[in-house]
């Protein structure tokens, strides 16, 4: 099977793709692999094909000219992921007819797949959607999606929550979608069925969700081309040299590793720094920090004697000694950590971690402080309650269970095998992907989550 797959240049989109593209290469499949190339060696390096498109540093875009709010959250989303769209498309319907794949995978956030999908007079080969974020559905209980609001339980939040949608829909959510339909009617296609994070779901041909149903919020029928697939490792076997600290990791203390990820690490203040501080003190514990990349010597604190820190750390040979995780909410290192039974604290609001964040707390395995700068206090009383309380390591556990008991590499190759013996398509040879979907009311928020499909 010859496969292409399609990934927006950030670290946290690329890992989980190259992770399915090391699994399709070691069965014999013909994996090559687009993205911007700054990544080529890391490509190279999976043993996989590699070939460029020019993404112009928009995935990294910020706009520090606007304060914080939904005018610059809208964007930098515009000008991350709307704006190249078009080059994206260009550079897949190349690649399709020079390599003739028989299925082309794409990260979520990779839009350019939009306008394959869309065009109904073109046949394209069969196109899965990998999410690398949270199930970004349109909410049955009206809660707008990116607020990080937990699954309503009364009439009265469910109308609450209708409110700020509404809000939401006029900040954000209305605008984009007409920012992405004015792309699309330059190329020549139609509108968006449905919301962005709705169409970006319900458009492929299978839409496959990195984790269990457990980690997410009842949604009621679902599209019927979701799949649940568990969580494949994004890390291949590490031959990275192990820092010489590491035989501390056995040494009796119990571990708390933090980070603040490889995307919002710009001011190590805003959770590494006070973590450091918030658990100075603390002689009981070894405290292992990630920088994400950033020299060592940005931390602006002094290194306490019980931390450890360094630029990178191969997480997969970590997280089985961790006993806490302290994160911003990316969403990898968050699977990462659940699929390790490790439970987590977790302070982030940007880009998706509003959301992510609310999925730990919600589901028992972890603290949410909903903030993007927690202080060393609120960091040291949260560490101290999910460490002295089982019921965290417990929910974090039975996760882990959940976790493990499903076969990330059958369901993910068992999806990809299906699609490829029904051969090329159009937007015609499938059903219309905007039928309403049937919301089914959860009656217990906390209790883990339960889907019906659609048939």
């Amino acid at each position: 099977m010859k496969v292409l797959i399609a990934a927006t240049p950030l670290m946290g989109h690329i890992n989980p793709l190259l992770a399915i593209g090391r699994l399709l290469a070691e069965r014999g499949d013909d994996v090559l692999v687009t993205t911007s190339a700054a990544f080529a060696m890391k490509v190279e390096g999976a043993g996989l094909r590699f070939a460029s498109y020019p993404d112009d540093g928009a995935s990294e875009f910020r706009e520090t000219s606007l304060p914080a709010g939904p005018e610059r959250y809208r964007r930098e989303f515009e000008r991350r992921f709307i704006d190249p769209m078009p080059v994206q498309a260009e550079a897949l319907r190349a690649l399709i007819a020079r390599e003739r794949p028989d299925v082309v995978v794409a990260g979520s956030m990779f839009l350019g797949v939009l306008p394959l999908l869309l065009d109904a007079e073109r046949p394209r080969p069969p196109i899965v959607t990998v999410n690398v974020s949270f199930l970004f559905l349109d909410r049955p209980d009206r809660a707008p999606v990116g607020m990080g609001l937990p699954p309503a339980k009364t009439e009265a939040e469910r109308a609450h929550y209708a409110v700020l949608g509404a809000g939401m829909d006029a900040a954000f959510v209305n605008p984009v979608r007409a920012y992405t339909d004015a792309v699309l009617a330059r190329m020549g296609l139609p509108p968006l069925p449905a919301s962005l994070p709705h169409s970006i779901a319900v458009l492929p041909d299978a839409f496959l969700q990195p984790t269990v149903p457990e980690f997410e919020y009842d949604y009621g029928t679902l599209p019927p081309g979701l799949r649940f697939v568990g969580m494949l490792s994004s890390a291949p076997p590490s031959g990275q040299p192990r820092p010489d600290w590491w035989p501390e990791l056995d040494g009796g203390r119990r571990v708390v590793l933090v980070t603040q990820g490889t995307l919002a690490n710009h001011d190590l203040s805003e959770l590494l720094e006070p973590a450091l501080q918030a658990l100075a003190e603390r002689d009981d514990l070894l405290v292992i920090a990630t920088t994400g990349g950033r020299p060592v010597e940005e931390i602006g604190v002094p290194i306490p004697a019980n931390a450890r820190v360094a630029p990178f750390l191969p997480f997969d040979a970590l997280l089985p000694k961790v006993d806490l995780f302290v994160t911003n909410g990316g969403y990898g290192s968050v699977s990462m950590a659940l699929a390790a039974g490790v439970p987590i604290v977790s302070a982030g609001l940007t880009e998706d971690k509003a959301e992510i964040n609310a999925r730990v707390g919600w589901s028992g395995a972890g603290l949410n402080l909903a903030t993007n700068t927690p202080s060393a206090a609120a960091l040291r009383g949260a560490t101290g309650t999910v460490l002295a309380d089982p019921r965290f390591r417990k929910r974090a556990a039975m996760l882990s269970d959940a976790l493990a008991g499903r076969d990330a590499r059958h369901e993910i190759l068992s999806a990809l095998d299906d699609l490829t013996r029904a051969g090329p398509r159009s937007d015609r040879s499938r059903p219309a992907p905007s039928a309403p979907l049937r919301a089914v009311p959860s009656n217990d928020a906390g209790s883990p989550a339960r889907h019906r499909r659609a048939s």
